[in-house]
């Protein structure tokens, strides 16, 4: 009887979960009816705004949209104290800028990477990795130092620095 059990309540658990998802997924599909809804409100215009700025223009308004230029590879940053590399920093970087400016930022990937680095270089010999690196007061100026750097090379158009990931290997 035991050797039953220990078979079949593995099992009825299984079914019941599987069961329970079923049911809290198709809760939260949108029905036709809400749907109709969404995209009526998504296409109507604002009541404050004349139609002709709601128009569909796929020229400048495409041009404008932000977009995210994200780096191939990871930055890795050492950080050497007295002569001994202890650690290594892990970090995934992306710049945020508009659509019109993406094929300009792969041209100058090269030397956009260069900068960042040339700063990150810089942040880790002044101690901006040592302790709690990961709060906010740490960050942010790391993440104006990096948009600083990266701004020249951008011709401005660069917005945002983003960290994606951020990591510390060893000591």
């Amino acid at each position: 009887m035991k050797k039953i059990l220990t078979l079949v309540l593995p099992l009825i658990a299984l079914l019941g979960g599987a069961f329970a998802g079923d049911m809290l997924r198709s809760d939260a599909a949108p029905t036709g009816a809400d749907h109709a809804d969404d995209a009526a409100h998504a296409e109507s215009p604002p009541k404050d705004k004349p139609a002709d700025h709601a128009k569909d223009d796929h020229g400048e308004a495409a041009k404008t949209a932000a977009a995210v230029f994200s780096f191939p590879g990871q930055f890795f940053v050492p950080l050497a104290r007295n002569g001994d590399m202890g650690a290594m920093m892990i970090l995934t970087l992306s710049l945020e800028t508009t659509e019109d400016q993406l094929q300009m930022l792969q041209t100058r990937e090269h030397r956009l990477r260069d900068a960042l680095l040339r700063q990150l270089l810089i942040a880790a010999n002044t101690g901006a990795f040592d302790g709690n690196y990961t709060t906010e007061a740490r960050l942010l100026p790391l993440r104006e130092s990096l948009l600083t750097a990266a701004a020249p090379i951008g011709d401005d158009k660069i917005s945002a620095v983003l960290i994606e990931a951020i990591a510390r290997q060893g000591g």
